[in-house]
């Protein structure tokens, strides 16, 4: 008759994985964020994408105030970087003017955030067009923290204060920036 081992043993490299799986998942547990907890502030190797919290910035506006993109939280808000010189920016300008007006019932915000030109040149640029969106005048500073490559480049921000999109190049549709919209809006 063969004797049957009492114990049985594992081969080393086995120890090994279990060791190895049981750390792991310790460091996952210890090191998660939870749902609910906004994004850590904006570093240099963060870039604003989908689901994070959208980074702040205050800007002066072409008649002197400023806005501050979190105090438009409840809202949804399209944020549309932007520049005279851009023949993308140009044609998208009427689509958005008419989405904001068409959802302003509904809460959405609009804001045109050109990039480091001069007060006078925008506001001709507007008038030309017939856009009254309110304008905020970037010296690079919000383009940077949001890692602007292109113009146009728009940024949907959903009521909680999470981007929704961010779309660099265009010019965006009126269907597609309407749709955008839509999945913004509660019940979307």
């Amino acid at each position: 008759m063969i004797p049957f081992p009492t114990t049985l043993r594992r081969p080393p490299w086995g120890n090994m994985l279990v060791l190895a799986m049981l750390f792991g998942g310790l460091w996952i547990w210890l090191t998660r964020v939870p749902a609910d907890t906004p994004s850590p502030a904006m570093t240099a190797e963060m870039v604003p994408q989908r689901d994070f919290i959208a980074p702040d910035f205050e800007l002066p506006t072409l008649d002197g105030a400023s806005v501050r993109l979190s105090e438009l939280r409840g809202k949804p808000v399209i944020v549309n970087f932007w520049a005279t010189w851009c023949p993308p920016c140009r044609a998208e300008m009427p689509a958005l003017q008419r989405i904001a007006q068409r959802y302003e019932q509904q809460g959405l915000t609009v804001i045109l955030v050109n990039q480091g030109e001069s007060p006078g040149r925008v506001r001709d640029f507007l008038n030309s067009l017939g856009i009254t969106l309110p304008t905020l005048l970037d010296d690079g500073r919000a383009a940077q923290v949001y890692r602007v490559r292109g113009l146009p480049t728009t940024v949907f921000v959903r009521p909680d204060g999470r981007i929704e999109d961010l779309i660099t190049g265009g010019p965006l549709t009126e269907p597609f920036l309407e749709e955008k919209v839509k999945a913004m809006l509660p019940g979307g």
